[in-house]
């Protein structure tokens, strides 16, 4: 038989033979966001919040978090302590092995939640399924008088990638630190744990970089179509950084090189081959743009901005961009990335750039980012062979710019229409011939923004398709399946329409009635 609760979707209920009672259990219900592991479903009545629940945890912040949340929607205390025995625990004890460093096990019975994982990373993303377990409204922005329930059973997850991203570029459109850290939170949501930040581009600069006031001052002065553009301090950019670290989220900064920097090279001549420097840019065009790879004006220009980046950046990596560079010539773009590349491990970060980037000689820490729709790239195919890790951002799927249908006012559509199904339907692991599935990193959905102005059009564009690609990049292969995705999916509805998500209704989803 079936029973439609508050999730908006089909429950199958069955016979539990434990005990032999014959007691009926309903199957865990099919909501979360990535699909976990293994979800076992319990006998026994679910776990309700009441209003003298208590957060124990061994990660403060975590708890901070959770009932921070859980605060705002029910209007209880929610007292956070130490250690173990809150109505909601969060211990780093007891997990399986198995969960790994990403990874948690979640059990609910009618008297408590208790989330185990290994490291915190873990936990947070235990937090993210056990707020997915409750109803919509548990994450809303004011109390409800309904009960904030949770089904009784275990959640056991873990990642099928160890890096899975987002990419947000604010080099088209400025976005502004309350912005960004917005869309922090909404990925995080669906335990993406990398922000790839694009920087810079033809149309602007967003860092400020000290004793090169001209990135910002000139280079950051506008945007595509023309509009006032914007830019981050250095204490912006450390402010978004400790924002994503307490949401586990890593930042990545990308300073795209040789081609992609008319933005830069309006702003000082010098970095120009005929040092003289080109007017701003607002179009949306590429590949006009390079900096002069023969002048070592250029490399100490990339020292300085690489330098300063690094000590601003705890996480590994530095992307370097590399992409479309067609004004370079590939001689000149080959010596460029490898000097580049050594500029970056001299101060302590690995390298990613575009997959063009493979056509040097790379070290062995770089990572390729693949972003063609063809699905095959020889120079990658042979840098992988060597031992190159790829991250795995196909256009026609994990661009979260191209339009959903022909009808659709935002977005481009050069790589081809995009529809959930389409950001679902394919696998990192096969994906490019020749990139074996132990070659790949990881996957990176990414949002370029040369139509994009607002947080409504991010909204928009990302959702629903983001959370596809942070299943393909944390659920087990053999858990894909676009049927029980589109119900997950479904049920994700209320929940954004109570957080202030205004996602596209795609007609492929059967969204429930009033979402």
């Amino acid at each position: 038989m079936c029973t439609v609760g508050w999730f908006g979707v089909s429950t199958l209920v069955r016979h539990h033979p434990a005990g032999g009672s014959g007691e009926a259990a309903p199957a865990f219900p099919n909501v979360v966001v990535p699909v976990p592991v293994s979800t076992v479903a319990a006998t026994g009545g679910p776990f309700t919040l009441t209003r003298d629940a208590t957060v124990s945890t061994d990660v403060p912040g975590i708890g901070d978090y959770l009932a921070g949340i859980l605060r705002v929607s029910t209007g209880f205390a929610l007292p956070v302590s130490a250690g173990a025995g809150g109505t909601i625990a969060l211990v780093l004890s007891g997990a399986p092995a198995t969960v790994g460093d990403q990874g948690y096990q979640l059990t609910s019975t009618h008297d408590g939640v208790v989330i185990r994982a290994a490291k915190p990373a873990g936990l947070f993303s235990g937090v993210q399924t056990l707020l997915q377990l409750m109803p919509p409204a548990a994450q809303g922005p004011s109390p409800v008088s309904a009960p904030v329930t949770v089904p009784a059973g275990t959640v056991l997850d873990h990642p099928r990638y160890a890096y899975r991203g987002a990419m947000l570029d604010v080099a088209r459109h400025f976005f502004t630190v309350d912005q960004v850290k917005r869309y922090i939170d909404e990925i995080a949501h669906y335990k993406i744990n990398y922000l790839h930040l694009h920087l810079s581009d033809d149309q602007g600069w967003r860092i400020a970089i000290d004793g090169r006031p001209r990135l910002t001052d000139h280079g950051g002065s506008t945007e595509v179509g023309g509009g006032q553009g914007g830019f981050y301090t250095q204490a912006d950019y450390s402010a978004i950084v400790a924002y994503a670290a307490a949401r586990y989220v890593t930042v990545i900064p990308e300073i795209d090189m040789p081609g992609h920097t008319n933005a830069a090279l309006a702003s000082y001549a010098e970095l120009n081959c005929d040092g003289v420097a080109p007017k701003l840019y607002t179009g949306i065009n590429v590949g006009f743009s390079t900096l002069c790879t023969s002048r070592e004006a250029t490399y100490a220009f990339i020292d300085e901005v690489i330098g300063q980046l690094a000590k601003l950046t705890p996480g590994p990596y530095i992307h370097i961009g590399g992409d479309e560079s067609q004004s370079t010539a590939p001689e000149d773009y080959v010596a460029f990335v490898e000097r580049v590349q050594k500029i970056v491990e001299s101060h302590g970060k690995t390298v990613i750039g575009w997959h063009e980037i493979a056509s040097a000689d790379l070290l062995p820490s770089t990572v390729a980012q693949y972003w063609d729709p063809a699905g095959a790239n020889a120079d990658l195919s042979r840098a992988a062979a060597k031992g190159t890790k790829v991250i795995m951002s196909p256009a026609s799927h994990a661009y979260l710019d191209q339009k959903y249908d022909d009808g659709t006012q935002l977005g481009l559509d050069w790589a081809g229409l995009n529809d959930v199904d389409h950001a679902y339907d394919w696998d990192p692991a096969t994906y490019v011939i020749g990139v074996p599935a132990s070659a790949v990193l990881g996957v990176e959905a990414s949002l370029w923004t040369e139509t994009l102005s607002s947080s409504d059009d991010i909204d928009f564009m990302a959702f629903p398709r983001l959370p596809a690609i942070a299943e393909i990049g944390w659920s087990p292969a053999e858990t894909h399946d676009a049927k029980a995705f589109r119900e997950r999916l479904a049920a994700q509805g209320p929940r954004w329409q109570v957080m202030g998500v205004g996602y596209y209704k795609s007609p492929q989803v059967a969204w429930p009635a009033g979402s």
